[in-house]
């Protein structure tokens, strides 16, 4: 990773109106990490809210809406959720290396 890339912050926010079935959550698991062996990706849950954050590489927005959108949990309407843009400015050694 490095100054430049696009990276793309998804924050995902929990329909409560939809019940989860027995596999959803591993579903959602297995497509991040099939994802994640093709960009950098890193993600999680918000300990306080029912939500949470991943943050990946993408071409552009058009691509990284469409990342998004093949997630499980989005395709089933469990989790709605938003998308931005970061513009990477400072990044550690240690994350330079990856």
């Amino acid at each position: 990773m490095k100054n430049g890339d696009r990276l793309f912050v998804r924050i995902d926010y929990r329909n409560n109106n939809k019940d989860f079935g027995n596999n959803d959550f591993d579903d959602h698991i297995g497509y991040l990490t099939k994802i994640s062996a093709e960009r950098f990706f890193i993600g999680g849950g918000f300990e306080n809210k029912k939500g949470g954050m991943i943050i990946f590489k993408a071409r552009n927005l058009n691509e990284a809406k469409k990342i998004a959108e093949n997630d499980p949990l989005i395709k089933r309407e469990l989790y709605t959720y938003e998308i931005y843009e970061w513009n990477l400015v400072l990044i550690s050694e240690e994350l330079r290396k990856l």
